[in-house]
């Protein structure tokens, strides 16, 4: 259950070196107005007085969309693909400049980095994106990372720049991701339908009750409660804590870097998972699922096993050798994903059997393992 913050939870923050700032949308352009050139000051002050300090950061900014609208003097996000991209591609040019117009002047080198689900999907273009953010920060410079709304589609999208702030922390082994938005933090219930909503000080990352607790998002954004809690427990597989705070209370990132008890922190005890696993991690979008029964979804997640056959008792979707799926119990949660070694009408031919009968079934003799466990994460 979730716990008071205290002093010691938060001291790991106070010795973390290497940070990913994420900035919501309804942060930098007050619901929609354009970019607060003010917010915009403010951060860019921060995150130089952060710098000082011999930290390394980097920067997840939303806006680029929402600048858009406002320079295309259009009142809210339109429904057309096209008009969204057509948005960003406008509204990105803006973001950029505003930060670099208030970081230059002190001697801040600034890089733009725009990924898509494609830059982590491939597993050699997830190493390149690695490769050059650990180089960039190595050389001081402050990347400022946007999704590259510009080419990406629903079906292609990493979801919202809390998620991608997640991958970047993973990308870059982050000590802390502090995401910064228009909301205290993390409240035990809807603070815009109750008074008494309190704030959430500290939790772990895991503790089921959290889930109870997240609500929605604004119209502008993509990303509410529940997708920054989602994002903190992707970061958390890196080892990475996070921090949710108001980004409009003065000195946040000060505050938080120095320990103070401001926004909901978020911890995991668990250990990072490799980097292999990071990468599965942040593959999004299964083809398929497969159905564990209890003995498998046990296996999976307490003892570190191969998904065999045999445990197996249902499968949907279409996919091939090599693709990823989600593994679900029988109540339908997901508890895993990972990359299947049979397609899916194959799968559907295998479940419940033993692997001896792999080549009796298939006429060929195949792979035991339905997924091997270095390709299999838990969620």
């Amino acid at each position: 259950m979730t716990t008071p913050a205290n002093k010691g939870d938060r001291q790991r923050l106070t010795e973390a070196r290497r940070w990913v700032i994420k900035v919501g949308s309804a942060l930098l352009t007050n619901d929609g107005l354009g970019l607060d050139a003010s917010v915009v000051r403010q951060l860019a002050e921060q995150l130089v007085a952060l710098r000082s300090q011999g930290r390394e950061v980097v920067l997840v900014s939303s806006g680029a969309i929402v600048a858009g609208l406002a320079r295309l003097n259009l009142a809210e996000r339109p429904h057309e693909v096209h008009m969204s991209q057509a948005a960003a591609a406008v509204g990105q040019s803006a973001l950029v400049r505003a930060y670099e117009e208030h970081l230059g002047p002190h001697g801040v080198t600034t890089a733009q980095i725009l990924l898509s689900h494609a830059d982590v999907r491939a597993r050699d273009r997830y190493l390149n994106a690695r490769s050059t953010l650990s180089t960039l920060l190595g050389m001081a410079v402050l990347p400022i990372v946007n999704e590259n709304d510009t080419v990406v589609t629903d079906e292609i999208r990493l979801g919202d720049n809390d998620t991608l702030a997640a991958l970047v922390a993973n990308l870059v082994d982050a000590d802390a991701l502090l995401i910064l938005t228009d909301q205290d933090g993390l409240m035990d219930s809807d603070p815009r339908q109750t008074t008494t909503a309190q704030l959430i000080q500290a939790a772990d990352v895991h503790d089921p009750a959290l889930d109870d607790y997240a609500g929605a998002g604004s119209a502008l954004g993509r990303g509410g409660m529940a997708t920054k809690l989602s994002a903190a427990r992707l970061a958390a597989r890196s080892g990475t804590a996070t921090v949710i705070a108001n980004g409009r209370q003065a000195d946040v990132i000060a505050q938080v870097v120095s320990g103070a008890a401001i926004g909901t922190f978020l911890q995991t005890h668990r250990q990072p998972l490799s980097a292999r696993k990071q990468w599965l991690a942040s593959l999004l979008h299964a083809k398929g699922a497969l159905v564990l029964d209890d003995g498998a979804v046990k296996s999976v997640l307490e003892q570190g096993r191969s998904l065999l056959p045999i445990g197996i008792v249902g499968v949907s979707g279409e996919f091939q050798r090599g693709d990823l799926v989600s593994c679900v119990d029988t109540a339908g949660r997901e508890r895993a994903r990972g990359l299947v070694n049979y397609a899916s009408y194959e799968v559907a031919a295998l479940k419940g059997k033993a692997s001896a009968d792999i080549e009796r079934v298939l006429g060929y003799r195949g792979e035991e393992e339905m997924i091997h466990r270095d390709n299999l994460v838990g969620v």
